[in-house]
């Protein structure tokens, strides 16, 4: 099941499934992974917490998400984004960084790097915070325009 909100980073489409929150889809909303979303339910309750938590994160009132979560993902993935949601608001970690958290050598990197960007759940699991070696900002699956808006957003709540 599945409703649709407003963001300052535009519509996003909160997905649940058993219980937990499977996805969230920036806009152009797509099926890229073939599999089907269910039917719209604007009144359930989780998709209803869910919404409230995002409200608040953009409006600066919330700095942590207390959701129940379940990315699909390969056992990789699923740890990258483990580690994705240790990295506290308003802070970023670099590929190199995250990769040596894993215990990652050679190739660690790149190997968070593509995890990074299969990440089904954004903002929620902060995707937005991983950067380049050198602080620049790098690939995001919602754009660098988002990205940026996000980090945005969480520097200038914190003053």
């Amino acid at each position: 099941m599945w409703t649709v909100i407003d963001s300052p980073v535009g519509a996003l489409r909160l997905v649940a499934r058993e219980d937990a929150i499977v996805a969230i889809d920036f806009t152009p909303f797509g099926y890229a992974d073939g599999r089907p979303r269910g039917e719209r339910v604007d009144d359930d309750p989780l998709l209803l917490t869910c919404a409230a938590q995002l409200r608040e994160y953009f409006a600066g009132e919330r700095t942590e998400f207390d959701l129940p979560l379940a990315p699909e993902g390969t056992p990789f993935q699923r740890r990258v984004w483990q580690e994705l949601t240790r990295i506290g608001y308003g802070r970023t970690a670099s590929y190199g960084e995250i990769a040596g958290r894993l215990g990652l050598t050679g190739h660690g990197a790149r190997a968070v790097g593509l995890a990074n960007g299969r990440n089904p759940i954004p903002v929620v699991i902060p995707c937005h915070r991983v950067v380049g070696a050198d602080g620049s900002l790098t690939g995001y699956a919602g754009g660098i325009e988002r990205k940026q808006l996000l980090l945005d957003l969480e520097t200038d709540s914190l003053f």
